[in-house]
């Protein structure tokens, strides 16, 4: 992912079950300049019981009778659509990525498209059987942590180091525990696994974003840290990136009215195009910690700051006293930090009033 903010742009199934949409989306992510485009894979039956209850912001966007199982198959993805959205990214030179909700659909973009990078929502942090799947595959991953408290956020690296650690044995918390406290746990979870801070609502009230949770997780794991935004606007998302946030990932739409559970809470194409102009603006910004004169300062240093300066005619010999020495502009001369040791000094040559002392 490099040194830069590695910025995802989130289409989600703001495709609404159109692969022309999501291809249209593809541009929109490119144009916008995002690192990547993401989608999500998943098998309807696979992932959600036909008794499943929606959420209630799902249940605001779409229509109030509809299932989430009924909702989910409108919105899910084949195959074919996925080799095409893979194809057009790989045309167009912007990164595919999509998050795997069940096995089945974790084999397809690990066997099928062999994608180097996997994303895992808020959602499998507890989906021990998917987590081990995914660092068997000795992939790279993006785990977001919303709902989850740290206890949580450390049992699931538990699974990921035993599974990235390929270890035998009948997986147990025991052994994730073991696998997490070892030295070769630690190193294979800082070489693969990304956290990101995340609160799963939709929009998320800023109250309950908790942007300081960033700190915690970085000072508790020691691992890569960044934020997945389900605010609204752009501040939360640039308030994360200054507080170094290494990746960011943002719900992007076509249009913030059309039907669907995620359009209300996601940018449109121009508001990512500005987001992601306003991150480069902030990493350049950032700089590297170092307080130096910068060179863009060189010439301003001069005309602001401030000289020792006569206050009025000062013959040779004459001591400088406070009453004939003050400070003013223009610095080139002797600096004011010099001011005490040039009071009771005789003057080696006559000064003019107002006139800069240079040694």
């Amino acid at each position: 992912m490099g040194n830069s903010v590695y910025v995802i742009a989130e289409a989600g199934v703001n495709h609404n079950g159109s692969l022309d949409m999501a291809l249209k989306l593809v541009d929109a992510a490119k144009q916008a300049g995002a690192d990547a485009v993401k989608f999500q894979s998943f098998k309807t039956d696979q992932l959600v019981s036909r008794s499943a209850q929606k959420a209630d912001y799902q249940k605001a966007q779409t229509a109030p009778a509809e299932s989430q199982h009924e909702m989910l198959r409108r919105l899910e993805l084949t195959e074919e659509a996925h080799q095409r959205l893979i194809d057009h990214c790989r045309d167009i030179n912007i990164d595919f990525l999509s998050s795997p909700f069940d096995l089945q659909s974790l084999v397809m973009l690990i066997e099928r498209f062999d994608l180097p990078l996997l994303k895992l929502g808020s959602g499998e942090l507890t989906n021990a059987p998917l987590l081990l799947a995914v660092a068997q595959s000795n992939r790279p991953l993006i785990l977001s942590t919303g709902m989850a408290t740290l206890d949580e956020v450390k049992e699931a690296l538990g699974v990921l180091a035993f599974g990235y650690m390929n270890l035998q044995g009948v997986p147990s918390q025991g052994l994730f525990g073991e696998a997490y406290e070892s030295a070769t746990g630690q190193i294979l979870l800082r070489k693969k696994v990304t956290l990101l801070h995340c609160t799963t609502e939709y929009p998320a009230p800023y109250a309950d974003v908790n942007l300081k949770a960033m700190d915690s997780l970085t000072n508790e794991f020691g691992l890569p840290v960044g934020y997945s935004d389900h605010s609204e606007g752009r501040a939360i998302t640039l308030a994360a990136v200054a507080r170094g946030a290494c990746v960011i990932e943002k719900h992007f739409t076509l249009d913030r009215s059309l039907p669907g559970p995620d359009h209300k809470a996601s940018l449109e194409p121009d508001g990512l195009k500005l987001m992601v102009e306003e991150i480069r603006q902030i990493e350049a910004g950032l700089g590297d910690g170092v307080k130096r004169l910068m060179p863009s300062e060189v010439k301003n240093r001069e005309v602001a700051r401030k000289s020792l300066v006569t206050s009025m005619p000062v013959k040779k010999g004459e001591v400088f006293s406070e009453a004939n020495l003050v400070v003013k502009r223009p610095g080139h001369g002797v600096a004011p930090i010099h001011y005490w040791q040039w009071l009771g000094r005789a003057a080696e040559r006559d000064y003019e009033a107002d006139e800069v002392i240079v040694e």
